[in-house]
């Protein structure tokens, strides 16, 4: 991870990392706060050599000596025999093995120092127990230092800094327990957030819906929240950000097949509510605004969405011309001012896939395909069912739609495998429902929108 991803990631997540400092501060405070107080005593000996004589030879060996004791002495201070005469009568061994771990004891480096220090929920009995320390140390090395027990200790332990009762205590530190629970919460928080977004596979960028399908983004749809109300991009004045979205890939669908022109196109998902049909119906409406002759097809023979989009009615339509209950031109339907035609899907049928795969089906295709500039249609989606599949493969061309954060690169994977098992032409990819602050990444940070725009979707001629 280098600094750039960090910062983004901290960025699409500071509301989680807010919180998560907050958690964190929060447990840091009641911990000190629930934490009872511990002071700390210390107490300083000088170790020094007996010698009667006084030269220089005599002195350097005692301090040599002197240095070579002190290392010793210093794990000595936490023996169990020197604690044990310290603590108070009655101590099991539990409670001597919990006296032993509240010492610590130091020789000062270069020098013949000892220094210990007794930890304690009492200051005064702290430096009490740091006294006595001194003290049953002092009267151990005089023991254990004489080469005869008449004779006089070549090494003797004396205190040159008593213990103190001391004044603040040394656990807890709010301000260093604070500083720990925010570097800790932010550091879990950030790893959480790291790991996550790691193992998650949605498509989140048009390079990666590019990499996954190796076709080209040809449109990328930002989210609008008006648009779950009103999904089609029609406008008195202007143009949303949406709509100039979809006029941006009409142009970008244009120069796909300069020699290659689709007159037949498919516009399919991996997964059902990605926005296949929104998008095969606005991309209708925009190239029907640049005086294309379009004909939109509801090819979704199991859930149509298109008469509710465009407020048409939807009981008659594909299915009924392919079994020859009606004529074509008796079921298509104007829409609107531009030069916009609409073919519902008609009656469900018991069996999509055969009635799509059908000769018939190929037939109006090629009928249809020499009266209108192009014919665009909306296909149920590509995984669960066979039915997008039968379609690509009698049409020119297939768009795939895949959804912001939704959408795993496995399916689309898998989609454009499906599709190149029928010998389908898939000409690119549009990322739908991209969230505003994502849509800056990929250069579609602008907006593009007339506070007077009102939004029209009443159909004219239908």
């Amino acid at each position: 991870m280098n600094l750039l991803y960090c910062t983004r990631l901290a960025r699409r997540n500071w509301l989680l990392l807010v919180l998560a400092l907050i958690i964190g501060g929060t447990a840091a405070v009641t911990v000190t706060e629930h934490t009872p107080p511990r002071y700390a005593a210390t107490i300083t000996m000088l170790v020094s050599a007996h010698d009667k004589e006084t030269t220089t030879a005599t002195a350097y060996q005692a301090v040599l000596l002197s240095q070579q004791r002190v290392k010793s002495y210093a794990n000595l201070l936490t023996s169990r025999r020197l604690v044990g005469q310290i603590a108070s009568a009655g101590s099991t061994e539990s409670d001597i093995d919990r006296l032993r771990d509240n010492i610590t004891a130091e020789a000062v480096p270069d020098t013949v120092l000892l220094r210990a220090t007794v930890v304690d929920g009492d200051p005064k009995q702290a430096a009490r127990m740091a006294n006595a320390l001194g003290e049953r140390f002092a009267d151990l090395i005089d023991v254990i230092e004489r080469p005869f027990p008449r004779k006089r200790p070549t090494v003797k332990v004396t205190v040159v800094d008593p213990a103190r009762v001391p004044e603040m205590p040394v656990s807890p530190r709010p301000l260093i327990n604070l500083a720990v629970g925010l570097i800790i919460a932010l550091l879990v928080a950030m790893g959480t957030l790291a790991l996550r977004d790691r193992l998650d596979t949605t498509v989140k960028t048009s390079e990666a819906l590019r990499e996954a399908s190796q076709r080209p983004t040809l449109g990328i749809i930002a989210y609008e929240r008006s648009a779950k109300n009103h999904p089609l991009i029609v406008r008195r004045k202007g143009g949303s950000s949406r709509a100039e979205a979809f006029r941006s890939l009409r142009t970008n669908l244009q120069f796909i097949g300069v020699d290659r022109q689709p007159k037949s196109l498919v516009v399919t998902s991996c997964l059902p509510n990605e926005g296949k049909s929104s998008t095969s119906s606005n991309l209708a409406i925009a190239l029907a605004q640049a005086g294309w002759r379009v004909l939109l097809v509801d090819g979704d023979l199991r859930r149509p969405r298109l008469p509710d989009y465009f407020g048409i009615e939807g009981g008659i339509g594909l299915t009924d011309v392919l079994i020859g209950k009606v004529s074509l031109q008796s079921v298509i339907q104007t829409w609107g001012e531009s030069r916009l035609f609409v073919l519902p899907c008609g009656q469900i049928p018991p069996n999509p896939s055969e009635l799509l795969g059908s000769g018939g089906m190929r037939q109006l295709l090629a009928e249809l395909t020499a009266d209108y500039d192009i014919v665009i249609i909306d296909a149920p989606p590509l995984l669960p069912v066979t039915d997008a599949a039968t379609l690509s493969a009698l049409c020119d061309g297939t768009i795939l739609v895949a959804r912001h954060g939704r959408t795993r690169h496995e399916h689309i994977v898998r989609g454009t495998e499906l599709l190149s098992r029928v010998n389908a032409r898939v000409v690119g990819t549009v990322l739908n429902f991209i969230p505003a602050k994502a849509g800056r990444y990929d250069g579609y940070g602008y907006k593009y929108e007339s506070p007077a725009e009102t939004e029209v979707n009443t159909p004219i001629g239908v």
